[in-house]
């Protein structure tokens, strides 16, 4: 049985990314993202439907979102579903959420007007705030963290360079 588990979102942060590190200090950023649709009734009455969904990000992904991303920025995530079990320590009972796993990610909109911090609303191609060096990571991290690399974020739009006619919807 075939199967494919691809994610594609646009939404808006609804916190600050929350940044901690494992024991072998691989970075992780849990975000949530608030995506809205809207659409229009039978009666011609315009409504709003808003869907929250979390967010992890692994390594450097989720050190570039601690360092780029705060509440209320647009961001392109690209993933996959993953689906969490545990088991209420309360309670008891087992408890389980669906999260997207992202794998790549684009910044949409650059520094709003009046954002001058708190939190990274800095501009897309800004240098890393340390000297340090990037984290080593394995040939399969490069290939799925390269859309993330700081240089990538003055492209623009992911639409950029399309005309209508590329577009297919």
């Amino acid at each position: 049985m075939a199967s494919y588990n691809k994610v594609m979102l646009i939404g808006n942060l609804t916190r600050d990314p929350e940044i901690r590190y494992t024991p072998k200090g691989s970075a992780v950023a849990d975000l949530g993202l608030a995506v809205n649709r809207v659409y229009t009734t039978e009666n011609n009455e315009r409504r709003e439907e808003v869907t929250y969904i979390d967010v992890v990000l692994w390594s450097r992904l989720a050190e570039l979102a601690g360092q780029y991303l705060s509440k209320g920025r647009a961001v392109f995530i690209e993933g996959r579903l993953q689906m969490d079990t545990w088991e209420d320590k309360q309670t008891g009972q087992k408890r389980s959420k669906i999260r997207v796993v992202g794998e790549t990610m684009q910044f949409i909109d650059s520094k709003r007007d009046g954002d001058e911090g708190g939190g990274g609303g800095g501009s897309r191609s800004a240098p890393r705030g340390n000297n340090a060096p990037a984290p080593q990571r394995s040939q399969s991290d490069n290939r799925q963290q390269r859309p993330a690399a700081a240089d990538d974020f003055n492209e623009g739009p992911i639409t950029d360079g399309l005309d209508d006619d590329d577009i297919p919807f």
